[in-house]
């Protein structure tokens, strides 16, 4: 697929004089390159559609626009099917721990993407609801004979106990994949690119998401409610919040495994993938349980 999608990137008309390439690490399902011209310096990224996964490209470009007229992402300078490419930013990846390092400058980057996406968004409506989504992966292991096919009833069963926690919250547009490689630091701001999961929904996901993704602590899931919602969480904002964790977990854990079924991205290991975030759903379910007395 790299030497495909190299020459697709090569044999744009986009580009201006003299040209240099060179793959870009990193991500799951895409294949990405660093590109220069005599004008500038480019991220190309080559993906299909992946409807597994409810990820169409044609959407994720709206957004990817729409994020950048916000002030969040990268200027898209084009865009063709299973393609697009935008502006390179001489900025840091964050780790993990850069993401907890900078916990209110994260909740801040949410606010402005929860206030200003759905104010700029165009085209038909993406709508992310990740227990759809979990119940949908569970189709979709089943139909593909998983080797943890015996697990999806127990799963699904905790999803609508966790569903049943969530509360009533404004619907925002979402980024909705707080994987630490989506933030970037350029000494002067930060930046969250990637939007292929961006959609309308609920602002529980992205902030349990980026705990879950991020190692938070305890400590630094309450400094986040609090920066976020600018007061302390009551009793049902933190348990919606507790259950919505361990939902995000489980589904970068099914994502994984859906993938090993259906993606083949090079050096990526989505068994693996999905073992660390079924362990991180584990602990998150038991300690939404020990808390509210969910069985």
């Amino acid at each position: 697929m790299s030497q495909t999608a190299e020459q697709r990137v090569r044999d744009l008309a986009c580009w201006h004089g003299a040209l240099t390439l060179e793959p870009l690490k990193g991500g799951l399902s895409n294949a990405s390159f660093i590109v220069s011209d005599a004008r500038g310096k480019y991220v190309a990224r080559v993906g299909e559609d992946f409807p597994c996964h409810h990820v169409f490209r044609d959407r994720e470009v709206r957004a990817s626009r729409a994020a950048f007229e916000a002030g969040l992402s990268p200027e898209v300078v084009h865009a063709e099917p299973g393609l697009m490419v935008v502006r390179f930013i001489d900025a840091k990846t964050f780790s993990e721990e850069d993401v907890r390092d900078n916990l209110e400058r994260g909740a801040e980057l949410l606010k402005r993407c929860h206030r200003e996406m759905k104010r700029r968004v165009t085209g038909p409506a993406s709508i992310f609801w990740v227990f759809h989504v979990l119940r949908d992966y569970g189709h979709t292991l089943k139909e593909g004979a998983h080797k943890r096919v015996g697990d999806i009833p127990r799963w699904l069963a905790a999803v609508d106990a966790l569903e049943d926690a969530q509360i009533p919250l404004p619907v925002v547009f979402g980024h909705h994949d707080l994987l630490p490689g989506n933030f970037m630091d350029d000494g002067k701001r930060l930046w969250l690119i990637d939007w292929e999961y961006g959609g309308f929904g609920t602002a529980m996901f992205d902030l349990a998401n980026i705990c879950a993704n991020n190692s938070f602590t305890e400590t630094d899931q309450r400094r986040l409610l609090e920066a976020y919602f600018d007061r302390t969480p009551d009793e049902a904002t933190q348990r919606a919040f507790d259950a919505m964790k361990a939902a995000s977990a489980l589904r970068e854990a099914m994502w994984g495994m859906v993938s090993e079924l259906h993606l083949n991205a090079p050096g990526v290991d989505y068994v693996a993938h999905a073992n660390e975030y079924l362990a991180r759903y584990e602990r998150a379910l038991e300690t939404f349980q020990d808390r509210y007395g969910t069985s």
